[in-house]
């Protein structure tokens, strides 16, 4: 019955993503998404990005990193700045009250993963990504849009969907 260990398994990955999601909610006010275009953009010369480009990194769809960039502007987390002599162009700019957020903002899951990751030799990571692509295909959820880090809005069925 190794496969009951393998689900046991899966599901404290899950209860330890929904977990973080809810603790960077609560202390932070902002979803895990949210933190990420933060921190993209605080990596970003001159704290801006373009909606593109965050998109990109976030592999999100357009309207929903429309609204995630929607909610950090009410909240004065970032700004929207038009690039200089293209007014069409706009750039999504990190302020002072959103750097101070990230200063205050814990080690998330995802960073403690990426630097265990980094220790792996290439063997490990390429068998890592080998099964992990197997339980994805078992799963059948390989063609789902997938931000860098899975958030409990994610995981938590709505009530069209039950």
């Amino acid at each position: 019955m190794k496969y009951i260990e393998i689900l046991v398994k899966l599901r404290k990955i899950i209860r330890s993503i929904n977990l973080e999601s809810k603790k960077i909610e609560k202390e932070l006010g902002i979803s895990i998404p949210q933190l990420l275009v933060l921190q993209y953009l605080s990596d970003q010369e001159d704290y801006r990005a373009f909606a593109k480009d965050i998109k990109k990194y976030i592999n999100l769809n357009a309207s929903t990193v429309s609204g995630i960039i929607s909610r950090l502007e009410t909240k004065s987390l970032v700004a929207k700045l038009p690039k200089p002599n293209d007014k069409r162009a706009v750039y999504i700019t990190l302020t002072a009250k959103g750097a101070e957020l990230l200063q205050k903002s814990p080690t998330t899951l995802q960073e403690k993963l990426s630097h265990r990751l980094k220790k792996l030799t290439p063997q490990q990571i390429n068998e890592l990504d080998r099964n992990i692509e197997l339980l994805t295909t078992i799963m059948d959820v390989e063609d789902l849009d997938a931000a860098p880090l899975i958030t409990i809005k994610e995981i938590t069925p709505t009530t069209k969907e039950l």
